[in-house]
């Protein structure tokens, strides 16, 4: 089905972004996930190639195009290579959201010229040991000193965490939740070990610990005790993303596999010769059609400001659940070289496991759908 969601730019700018993991991604990923971090080299080949702030202003060195489209180009390009570092949409979308929209002139030119360059990379620290996806149990606290907070706490599961010289950070404030910069180097401020996953090894994920950490008042994003409802902006922003990224995965994976299908022989005949392979293939075929239909809808809805939270929802959670599903029966359609970590099948496996629970699980999701419903 012939999609409509895309003009003739927007094909260049895919072109463009496929030609960059091609050349810049594919080739070092298996290191990359050895060493459990990109480089931080392809940071500043991102900036250089125009894919890091896309949508912020010239006067500071982005591309001034507000389009929302080409987020989600980046998001499906890298879904469908498989691949999960740099993680360039946090970047650009969640951590730019912060830096574009809530942060006054001043700390605009201090921060948005690297950020578009790659010289300085971002991370958003929300999770917490005993809070995830119930952000009202946060505990790490930032008291107002004068002119300066100090902040002290613990964050876990922080995507970018390893390499990032500008942490945004959930703290709880004197009447609520607040977001401050915390920026790389500032004393007080420890990265733990790289967190050792089952998958997505290529992205650095970490704890991190704030021991009486002091940052200029300055650096608070927004307004003090405003931070949950940027928090709920922003979340909603990141369910889309991740609802892409996860439907151009399953997308990538099924198309390979009815390749396998087609050219591998069992018991005389193709794979995909045997009437119920052949209906497995038909599901998740039909599934991956419908959930396309419904996501490029949201993202049209998005781009133009009318996205419901529900709605973004209801795409994460389908499609998250959905690329589990595919990889699972993918896998399975690939016998033993299902789990042979060349085939990408075996990847998608392994990474995509962890998109029904960052974001908020598939549980909360379904408890934000339902309180709309009754």
């Amino acid at each position: 089905m012939r999609r409509e969601l895309f003009t003739a730019d927007h094909e260049a700018f895919r072109e463009l972004v496929r030609t960059f993991v091609g050349k810049e991604i594919e080739p070092h990923y298996r290191r990359w996930e050895e060493q459990g971090a990109a480089d931080r080299e392809v940071w500043r080949k991102a900036g250089r190639a125009g894919l890091l702030g896309m949508d912020v202003p010239a006067e500071y060195g982005g591309g001034g195009d507000s389009d929302y489209l080409h987020h989600v180009i980046v998001s499906e390009e890298l879904g469908r290579a498989g691949v999960h570092a740099p993680a360039l949409s946090l970047h650009n979308e969640i951590a730019g959201l912060y830096l574009r929209e809530l942060t006054t002139p001043e700390q605009r030119s201090r921060w948005l010229p690297g950020f578009c360059t790659g010289e300085l990379v971002t991370a958003v620290a929300i999770t917490e040991p005993d809070a995830g996806s119930d952000v009202a149990r946060l505990k790490c606290r930032a008291e107002r000193r004068g002119d300066r907070y100090v902040i002290s706490g613990q964050k876990t599961f922080v995507t970018n965490g390893a390499l990032a010289d500008l942490l945004l950070v959930a703290v709880r404030t004197g009447g609520g939740l607040s977001v401050i910069a915390v920026e790389s180097g500032t004393p007080g401020l420890a990265r733990g070990r790289g967190l050792d996953k089952i998958g997505m090894r290529a992205m650095d994920t970490v704890e991190l610990f704030f021991d009486e950490v002091e940052v200029p008042a300055a650096n608070l994003i927004g307004r003090e005790d405003r931070g949950a409802a940027y928090l709920m902006r922003t979340l909603r922003t990141e369910r889309m993303m991740i609802a892409v990224s996860a439907l151009a995965t399953a997308e990538r994976v099924l198309e390979q596999t009815i390749e396998h299908c087609r050219t591998r022989q069992v018991f005389g005949l193709p794979v995909g010769g045997h009437q119920h392979n052949r209906f497995l293939l038909a599901e998740l075929a039909t599934a991956v059609a419908v959930a396309r239909a419904f996501t490029d809808r949201c993202a049209a809805e998005q781009a133009a400001g009318r996205l419901e939270a529900e709605e973004a929802a209801m795409a994460k959670w389908w499609n998250t659940e959905l690329c589990q599903k595919v990889a699972d029966r993918c896998l399975q359609l690939h016998g033993g070289y299902g789990v042979v970590r060349d085939f990408p099948v075996a990847r998608a496996f392994v990474d995509t496991r962890a998109q029904t629970i960052y974001g908020g699980t598939t549980e909360i999701m379904k408890e934000l759908i339902g309180h709309t419903l009754i």
